[in-house]
């Protein structure tokens, strides 16, 4: 059995591989070829944890199948250990053997990264030259790799709560990727002008002001996955021309950016076009022109770890000559 680290993931698979992964993953979803059930919560009390089972199965052109392993242990920091240590396993989809295992952390950094870039290179427009990214933390770089992979940026803003914190981000990126990095003091000062905003972090309200946004501008919400958390100003979403989530079920049971403006009527549905996938298959139109403002709003599914994971598997097999 195959066990891949990160390190060996990122030898033999790219950002722009993981782009193409999840527009693959998300195409068959919206076609009805996925099946993802609602993952299951095992508290394990004596021990402060929890285990989270995340299956998934992809019929069609992408057949892939597997589960997602991911336990919630704030107490291993203590011991020296992750405390939100995350394996995929994936399995032959003919045969039902486990092919092998594959880091769960890095990768849904990885495809929850490309998930973004898969929207902004079918959504932002393609002369972007500016990029702003708020939040650093441990979603953050595949963020900033994915913004420019897709667009050619002459630069990305970052903005933190922690301005230390922006700035030793910043600087890192800028040398690991040969990009201008700039870390900023004001979420206005990193969303003012910008082509592409992309918003990963855990906020219960809006991490900066609509009125900021210019025309044009394309959004990523990628952080808020509870009822709770809010990155999107309610303002923008109503201003936007265009809404596209990365599955429907999964948005509007999740993301508080769009449950908490539904709920209190400050939007209908009606504001909302559909999935990325319908968008890659051709069922719905995204933007149409340069001054139109989009958004993106995802809050990950198990269809994107089984396909990647799939995809990762099939690019090392044929790495190292091993029958497909």
């Amino acid at each position: 059995m195959i066990n891949l680290s990160k390190e060996d993931v990122k030898q033999i698979f790219t950002m722009q591989d993981a782009i193409e992964a999840d527009k693959a993953a998300l195409a068959q979803y919206s076609k009805g070829l996925a099946n993802v059930p609602l993952r299951t919560n095992i508290d394990v009390p004596e021990s402060n944890g929890q285990a989270l089972f995340m299956p998934g199965y992809v019929q069609g052109d992408e057949s892939a199948l597997g589960i997602k392993i991911v336990s919630v242990y704030p107490d291993n920091i203590n011991k020296g250990l992750p405390s939100v240590p995350a394996t995929m396993i994936v399995m032959n989809p003919e045969t039902g053997i486990v092919d092998g295992i594959i880091d769960g952390t890095y990768l849904t950094q990885l495809r929850t990264g490309a998930v973004q870039g898969a929207a902004t290179d079918l959504l932002a427009r393609h002369d972007a030259k500016i990029g702003a990214l708020i939040g650093t933390g441990g979603q953050a770089e595949s963020q900033f790799e994915a913004m420019i992979t897709v667009r050619d940026l002459e630069e990305v803003r970052i903005f933190d709560i922690d301005f230390s914190r922006a700035q030793a981000f910043a600087n890192e990126m800028a040398d690991k990727y040969s990009v201008k990095a700039i870390a900023v003091e004001t979420s206005e000062a990193c969303v003012t002008d910008a082509d592409i905003i992309t918003t990963v972090t855990t906020s219960k309200r809006a991490t900066f002001d609509a009125q900021f946004v210019k025309q044009g501008a394309h959004i990523n919400g990628v952080g808020a996955y509870t009822k709770e958390m809010c990155e999107i100003p309610r303002e923008m979403i109503k201003r936007a021309d265009v809404v596209i989530f990365d599955t429907m079920d999964g948005v509007l049971g999740e993301a508080g950016d769009f449950i908490q403006p539904l709920e209190d009527g400050y939007i209908t549905e009606d504001a909302i076009n559909g999935e990325l996938g319908q968008l890659i298959n051709g069922d719905i139109k995204g933007r149409t022109n340069d001054e139109e403002i989009t958004i993106f709003k995802t809050v990950g599914s198990a269809v994107l770890d089984v396909v990647t994971a799939a995809k990762i598997f099939k690019a090392y097999k044929m790495e190292h000559g091993i029958e497909l």
